[in-house]
């Protein structure tokens, strides 16, 4: 009877162990890690007079302002396109329907409504053309996504200066033509999906719950399209092509699509980015906007040909975590400004870590 007891003791041992590799295999050593580390800040920030609250409302802020620019490569890595470094043509889609909203005079919810809707039809132009030159270069997708993403913000830096805006919130004052580098969002929409229904608790802590709903009313459209019809076929196409080929679809069809949908959720991203911001930049500002979106998924469990809303979700929080904590708690114990510099370091390391460890990816 003891041997009995014994027996099926150790069993249930094992299995619970099985169990444990198995979630930690899942899950992965590296966001175990970083999510272990972030626990770490959050225990030590009480003894260097880092406010807990304070910190938790930014990481809420900074998780709502990126979430959409990191869900924007879904459909991209879905559909076998790889990574969306040329993320930088739907900011821009983002930007030229935020700006000229501000040119017509738009404002408070027709102002950021209406930024949406002006993007739009950009984003599907800057998308379509994007995906007929991504067809073209198959295998190559991210080197070639990387350099249309950095000449486009190039090239938007020179009509910047020469489009023809007037409005005296966006021009320069001394010349009186040509957007400025930094335009602020102030009577116009500046926070105001954040503001939206917020929960203030104390000085410190505020949830922006309209930013964060609608976050979570994008992510819910991109879960059920991902898992309509048109959204198998797409993930078809990146798993299996030559599957999906004799099934009858369109591959170059597909792949068009979801980059035309990757680059419009890239403008919104951008739009309800700047809104938290309060300002809108331009010239070289979105050059690198693709690095953390593209981190941030890696870190979350996405692959080159992988994603889920949930890899979204996690990566996005310990990413914006390790970026709103380390600087807090560094700069307390060594009593210096050490942001920007641990800014770069981790961001950068947290990016080729990313990059480096999904070389070996396969289909």
């Amino acid at each position: 009877m003891s041997d009995s007891i014994s027996t099926e003791k150790t069993e249930n041992e094992n299995k619970f162990v099985a169990k444990c590799k198995a979630l930690v295999k899942n899950f992965g050593w590296p966001r175990i890690i970083i999510a272990l580390f972030l626990v770490v800040l959050f225990i030590i920030a009480p003894f260097v007079k880092v406010s807990i609250a304070a910190s938790i409302s930014d990481i809420f802020n900074r998780f709502g302002m990126n979430a959409l620019l990191v869900l924007a490569m879904v459909p991209m890595i879905q559909s076998g396109c790889g990574l969306n470094f040329g993320l930088s043509l739907g900011v821009i889609a983002g930007l030229l329907g935020s700006t000229i909203a501000m040119q017509i005079g738009l404002t408070s919810w027709g102002g950021i409504f209406g930024a949406m809707l002006l993007s739009i039809p950009f984003a599907v132009l800057f998308g379509w053309l994007y995906g007929l030159l991504l067809n073209r270069v198959k295998g190559e997708e991210m080197t070639i996504a990387m350099y249309v993403g950095f000449a486009m913000v190039m090239l938007m830096s020179i009509l910047w200066l020469i489009l023809p805006y007037s409005s005296e919130n966006m021009v320069w004052g001394y010349a009186g033509k040509g957007l400025r580098t930094t335009i602020t969002l102030d009577g116009f929409w500046n926070k105001q999906l954040s503001n939206f229904l917020a929960i203030k608790i104390g000085e410190n802590f505020t949830f922006p719950t309209g930013m964060i709903l609608f976050v979570a009313l994008c992510c819910v459209i991109m879960w059920v399209f991902m898992r309509s019809k048109t959204g198998t076929a797409m993930t078809a196409v990146g798993s299996n092509p030559d599957y999906a080929r004799s099934s009858g679809v369109n591959i170059n069809k597909m792949r068009t699509m979801s980059i035309i949908i990757s680059t419009i959720f890239g403008a919104m991203g951008i739009l309800v980015y700047q809104q938290s911001f309060g300002f809108i930049q331009l010239y070289g500002a979105p050059l690198y906007m693709a690095f953390p979106a593209v981190a941030a998924i890696l870190i979350g469990g996405a692959s080159i040909n992988k994603a889920s809303i949930l890899n979204v979700i996690i990566g996005t929080i310990l990413f914006q975590g390790i970026l709103t904590m380390t600087p807090s708690v560094i700069n307390s114990i060594l009593q210096t400004d050490m942001s920007e510099v641990i800014r770069i370091v981790i961001s950068n390391g947290m990016i080729l870590y990313a990059l480096t460890r999904k070389t070996g990816a396969k289909k």
